[in-house]
C-alpha cells in the first residue's frame, strides 16, 4: 500500500520544524563562541600576568591599559570590570578546556599557549552531569559539571551571575539546578537572591523543596539568549535610539512580572519560648499612602510616559492585555502622587540651576486641553540648563522644567528674579527686560544665525548664503579644539583665531546688507545677526560661555518627540507635573544615569528621608550604574 502523500499542514509544520531546529543551533553557536571567547582572554590574561615579558611595566594598570587598547580596536564590552570577570570565568571553570577539539585548539591558541594548558590541566575523565540529577543532597565537595553541558546549556550571562557565589560548593549547585529547570538568567538570580542554596542545606524535606523551587521557575529560550546583552556586543549589534511602539510595548511586558513581585512583601514575624511575646518586623514605607503600587512600577509607569513618551492610555491597555487592570484614572492618580512626593527634590534641584553664573534658556510649545471648551489652548514648558562641564566646571549638570499657560514675558522674569550672570538665550522679546538692570548678561546663539542662513542656502542654493556658512563653520571649528578647556584657555584660543574671522564676517554681513533687497529672505537673516552682534560675540571674551545654545535645545529634545505620541496635557496641573519629572529625567541623563534606576532610587527611598537633607537625593550624589557614553544625554 502506498504511502500517504504529505498535505498542506504536514508542509507548514516541516517549515516550522526546520526553522526552530536551526535557529536554536545558530543560537547556541553564538553562545558557544561567546563563552569560549570570554575564556579565553581570561586565560590570556592571567598567563601574561604569570609570565608575560613586560609585566612589571604595566602592574596594577594592567587591566585598565589593556581594556583600553581593546576599545581603540573595536572590541566592545571589554572594561577592566569584564575583563576580571573573564579572568575569574577562567580560573573558576577550568573543565571549559575539554571543549576545545585539536582543530580549534590549534586555530585558536598560539603553541606557547597550548603547551602551557597541557601543562596546567592534564586531560582527565571529566564527567558530564545529567540535567535530571537533583542537589537536594547537598554534596560535601563539588564536582563540575562537564565543560560542553555547561556551554551548550548556560549562556555568559548564567556564568557572570554564577561567578558571584564565592563558594564552589555553592556555585555548582545553581549550576546543576539551572541546567535541571532550564532557568532565565532572571530565573538564577531571583533563586540566588532567595538562598535557594542556604534553604535547601537546613530543610529536612529538600525534595519537596526543590520541586517548589523548579515548579514555578522561568524557563530559558531562544529569545532570551539572543537579546543578552553580552550577544549583542560580541556580534557587534547595536542598541537602537529610537524604539517603535511596538517595542516599547514588548520592554513593558518583559518587566511586569518583575513588578507584580512589588506587590507583596515578608515580614518575619517571631515568638519567645519564655515570655509568648510575639514581634513582627514593621511594615515597609509605601511611596504613594495605602498603595500598592512599588518604586519600581511608579519609577517604569513616568519613564514610560515622559522619556519613552508611552500615553497613560496606551500603558493601560498593554498591562490589560496581560490580564492586569490598570485603569489610566489611576495611572494618573499615581503620576499625580509622585509629583507631590518629588516636590521637594524638585525644589532642590531648582535652587542648583539657578545658583550658577551663566545659564541656558529655552521654551517649547504644548498643547493643554481647556476644561469645558472641549479644545485645546497653547502652554509653554521653559528649560534652564546649567551645563559648565564644556569649559573645564566639574559642577554637575542640571536642568530645571517650568510649565505657563501662555508665552508672556512675565513667566522667564519670574523664574529667573533672582538670577544673576550671563543668560544664553533666543531672541524672545520676552527675555529682553532681564537685561536692562545690568545684573543678567545677554549671550546670543550663533546656531540660530546659522539656521537662517542654512535654510535660505538650502531653498535657494544661494552664493551668499554659503559664504556666511563657510565663515560661521570657521567659528565652530575653533570651538571643537578648545571644548574641555579652562575659561582662561578658552578665552585666548577664541581672542587669538576666532577674533579675526569675526571681524571679518561683521564687515562682510555690513557690505553685504547693502547690495540686497532690504525686503529680501538674506536681508532679514544677516538683520538678525547684526542685530544682536554685540551679544553673539560675547562668547569671544568670556570664556564660561558657550558659542550657542544647543544644551538648552537638546533639554528640550524629549518634550517635542513627546508630543508626537500624545495629543495634549489635560489641564494647567499636568504641565505642572510634567516639568518637575521631565527636570529629574533631564538631569539623571545630564549626570550619565539611567533615569528609571535614578527614579526607582529616590521613590523608594524619599518618603522616609529628612526633608531638610532632600539634596542628598540629587542625581550626582547618588551611587547608580553609570550609562555607556552612547547612551548618555547630547
Amino acid at each position: 500500500m502506498n504511502a500517504k502523500a504529505p498535505g498542506f499542514d504536514d508542509l507548514v509544520a516541516a517549515i516550522e520544524r526546520a526553522h526552530a531546529a536551526l535557529a536554536d543551533q545558530a543560537a547556541k553557536a553564538v553562545n558557544v563562541s561567546l563563552t569560549l571567547r570570554n575564556w579565553m582572554i581570561g586565560h590570556y590574561i592571567q598567563t601574561y600576568e604569570q609570565s608575560g615579558a613586560d609585566r612589571a611595566r604595566y602592574g596594577e594598570r594592567l587591566l585598565d591599559t589593556l581594556a583600553q587598547r581593546l576599545q581603540q580596536g573595536g572590541l566592545k564590552r571589554v572594561e577592566a570590570r569584564e575583563l576580571r570577570r573573564f579572568r575569574q570565568f577562567y580560573l573558576a571553570y577550568p573543565q571549559i578546556r575539554e571543549t576545545l577539539s585539536p582543530e580549534s585548539g590549534n586555530q585558536l591558541f598560539p603553541l606557547a599557549i597550548r603547551q602551557t594548558l597541557s601543562a596546567q590541566w592534564p586531560v582527565a575523565d571529566m564527567r558530564e552531569a545529567s540535567p535530571e540529577s537533583s542537589m537536594a543532597e547537598t554534596p560535601s565537595s563539588p564536582p563540575a559539571n562537564a565543560g560542553r553541558l555547561l556551554l551548550e546549556r548556560l549562556s555568559f550571562s548564567h556564568f557572570a551571575e554564577l561567578l558571584q557565589c564565592v563558594d564552589p560548593l555553592q556555585r555548582t549547585f545553581y549550576e546543576t539546578e539551572a541546567l535541571r529547570g532550564n532557568w532565565s538568567v532572571r530565573e538564577l538570580k531571583r533563586q540566588i537572591a532567595s538562598q535557594y542554596f542556604e534553604r535547601c542545606g537546613v530543610s529536612t524535606d529538600k525534595t519537596t523543596l526543590a520541586t517548589l523551587a523548579q515548579a514555578g521557575a522561568e524557563p530559558a529560550s531562544r529569545r532570551d539568549l539572543i537579546r543578552d546583552p553580552y550577544v549583542f556586543e560580541f556580534l557587534g549589534l547595536q542598541p537602537r535610539e529610537v524604539m517603535s511602539e511596538g517595542q516599547l510595548e514588548d520592554a513593558l511586558l518583559d518587566k511586569l512580572q518583575d513588578f507584580l513581585l512589588e506587590l507583596g512583601h515578608v515580614r518575619p514575624k517571631f515568638a519567645c519560648s519564655r515570655c509568648d511575646t510575639i514581634v513582627q518586623a514593621n511594615a515597609p514605607a509605601r511611596p504613594i499612602a495605602r498603595g500598592l503600587a512599588g518604586a519600581g512600577l511608579l519609577a517604569h509607569v513616568l519613564v514610560a510616559k515622559y522619556c519613552d513618551h508611552l500615553p497613560l492610555y496606551r500603558q493601560s491597555t498593554i498591562y490589560a492585555r496581560e490580564g492586569v487592570e490598570l485603569e489610566r484614572s489611576t495611572l494618573a492618580d499615581w503620576v499625580g502622587q509622585c509629583n507631590t512626593l518629588l516636590r521637594p527634590l524638585v525644589q532642590a534641584l531648582r535652587k542648583h540651576v539657578l545658583s550658577a553664573s551663566k545659564l541656558h534658556a529655552d521654551d517649547t510649545p504644548v498643547p493643554v486641553l481647556s476644561p469645558g471648551e472641549g479644545q485645546t489652548r497653547t502652554g509653554r514648558l521653559w528649560t534652564y540648563v546649567r551645563d559648565d562641564g564644556p569649559a573645564g566646571d566639574e559642577t554637575p549638570p542640571a536642568v530645571w522644567f517650568a510649565y505657563s499657560p501662555n508665552r508672556r514675558g512675565e513667566h522667564p522674569q519670574r523664574h529667573l528674579a533672582h538670577f544673576k550672570g550671563v543668560l544664553q538665550a533666543d531672541a524672545f522679546a520676552g527675555f529682553a527686560p532681564l537685561y536692562l538692570g545690568g545684573t543678567i548678561q545677554e549671550a546670543a546663539c550663533w546656531a540660530h544665525v546659522r539656521r537662517k542662513f542654512y535654510d535660505l542656502h538650502k531653498a535657494q542654493a544661494s552664493p551668499l548664503a554659503a559664504e556666511a556658512l563657510k565663515q560661521i563653520g570657521m567659528l565652530y571649528a575653533v570651538e571643537e579644539s578648545v571644548r574641555g578647556k579652562p575659561p582662561e584657555l578658552r578665552r585666548a584660543e577664541r581672542q587669538a583665531r576666532a577674533g579675526p574671522v569675526l571681524v571679518a564676517l561683521r564687515a562682510w554681513l555690513d557690505v553685504t546688507l547693502k547690495q540686497l533687497s532690504q525686503k529680501s529672505a538674506l536681508a532679514e537673516a544677516i538683520r538678525y545677526a547684526l542685530t544682536r552682534w554685540d551679544a553673539l560675540v560675547r562668547y569671544s571674551t568670556n570664556g564660561r560661555i558657550e558659542i550657542d545654545n544647543n544644551a538648552a535645545e537638546r533639554a528640550l529634545r524629549t518634550v517635542a518627540l513627546g508630543r508626537k505620541n500624545y495629543l495634549f496635557a489635560g489641564s494647567d496641573a499636568g504641565g505642572e507635573r510634567a516639568a518637575a519629572i521631565y527636570s529629574l529625567i533631564g538631569t539623571a541623563k545630564l549626570n550619565g544615569l539611567d533615569p528609571e534606576a535614578y527614579l526607582r532610587h529616590v521613590i523608594g527611598r524619599i518618603a522616609e528621608h529628612p526633608v531638610n537633607r532632600v539634596d542628598e537625593l540629587l542625581p550626582w550624589k547618588v551611587e547608580l550604574k553609570v550609562l555607556a557614553p552612547e547612551q548618555k544625554a547630547a
